[in-house]
């Protein structure tokens, strides 16, 4: 067995290709970059449009291969689980979506070999930080306010139950608050929007109104007369 070299990567989930990221790398290598890519691929299909970490440990004798994959950040995992595009641009004021605690579990199960924690509970505590960042209420609450319930115990028997699936009912409930939020989010958005678009509109027309000025009060100034020449 020969010299072991180790790649690492970051590609999105599904789409891996031969170009100058991936192929001008392993290339020097002389292994089967066909078949890594091929693998990569089928390894990390489940995460679609999101960046995926990977390494890919290369036999520099015998070019056999070994890839493992890491997962995409937190955020991007919360995101997918609840068909989020964006998280809100101002979380402490404008709230982009909702999750249940069940479906933060599943993540942080995802998520916990990469996580610094000694356990599942610190895990969710980690994922429910994030929602926080993302704008992202919990349980229909405000996530530093689940953080406290989560150390006082409120959900000890979910977690320690692994459960990641919500009932249907909450889930719809969950579903039904964050089309509200989304939608609110929405036209908040379209509102700056248009009111920038107002003040630039503005700013243009009272650009416009001092130009003309300037200029007539550039033509109207008397032009001073010519000293008379010298007799010599």
């Amino acid at each position: 067995m020969g010299k072991k070299t180790t790649v690492e990567v970051l590609i999105e989930g599904g789409k891996a290709t031969a170009g100058p990221a991936l192929g001008g790398t392993l290339g020097p290598l002389k292994v089967n970059i066909g078949e890594v890519v091929s693998q990569l691929n089928e390894k990390t299909k489940d995460f679609k449009g999101m960046k995926v970490p990977a390494k890919v440990v290369v036999d520099t004798e015998t070019k056999q291969f070994e890839i493992t994959i890491g997962t995409p950040p937190a955020s991007d995992l919360i995101k997918k689980e609840i068909g989020l595009q964006k998280g809100s641009g101002e979380p402490n004021k404008n709230k982009a979506s909702a999750i249940c605690i069940e479906q933060l579990i599943k993540v942080a199960k995802m998520k916990k070999d990469s996580l610094i924690v000694n356990n599942l509970k610190s895990a969710v505590k980690t994922m429910v930080g994030s929602c926080n960042s993302l704008g992202i209420l919990v349980e229909g609450k405000e996530p530093k306010l689940v953080l406290k319930e989560i150390d006082e115990g409120k959900y000890d028997n979910i977690i320690a139950a692994e459960k990641t699936e919500p009932s249907p009912e909450k889930r719809k409930q969950m579903e039904e608050l964050s089309k509200s939020l989304e939608a609110s989010m929405a036209k908040l958005v379209k509102k700056k929007a248009e009111e920038k678009a107002a003040a630039d509109a503005e700013a243009a027309s009272k650009a416009a109104a001092k130009a003309p000025a300037a200029s007539t009060a550039k033509a109207a100034t008397p032009t001073a007369p010519a000293a008379p020449a010298k007799k010599k």
